[in-house]
C-alpha cells in the first residue's frame, strides 16, 4: 500500500488547502508555491503514487483530471490565451509529493518547456 501524502489530508480537508474543485474522483487546489499567476494542483482522490503505478482502474479519475483543468482554465480566465498541464513523474521528473498530480499553470506566457 502506498504512503499516505499531505495530498490525502487535503482531499479529508483535514489539513488547509486552497480548494478550487472537489467532487468523489478529484480535488484541486491553489500551488502554495505559485510558478504562475494561475497555479493549481489537481489530484485524484485516490493515492495513485506516481505515473508508473497506474492502471485501468484509475481510468475515470485520470479523464477527470482533464475536464476539472479545462473548467478551472475557463473559470480562472486563462483558457483562451493558453495554459500549460505539468505531470511529472519520480525523481528525475521531478516529482516531489508522490500522490500523482496535474499542475495547471498559466496567466502569462510559459516560454519553452524545457531549458537544456
Amino acid at each position: 500500500m502506498a504512503e499516505e501524502t499531505i495530498f490525502s489530508k487535503i482531499v479529508r480537508r483535514e489539513i488547509p488547502a486552497d480548494i478550487v474543485y472537489q467532487d468523489e474522483l478529484v480535488t484541486a487546489f491553489r500551488d502554495i508555491n505559485p510558478r504562475a499567476p494561475t497555479h493549481i494542483l489537481i489530484i485524484p482522490n485516490t493515492l495513485i503514487p506516481t505515473v508508473n503505478d497506474v492502471t485501468a482502474e484509475h481510468e475515470a479519475a485520470l479523464g477527470r483530471l482533464f475536464t476539472v483543468a479545462r473548467k478551472i482554465a475557463a473559470e480562472q480566465g486563462i483558457a483562451e490565451n493558453g495554459y500549460r498541464l505539468i505531470v511529472n513523474c519520480n525523481q528525475h521528473g521531478g516529482q516531489e509529493v508522490y500522490h500523482i498530480h496535474m499542475h495547471l499553470v498559466g496567466g502569462h506566457a510559459l516560454g519553452p518547456m524545457l531549458s537544456v
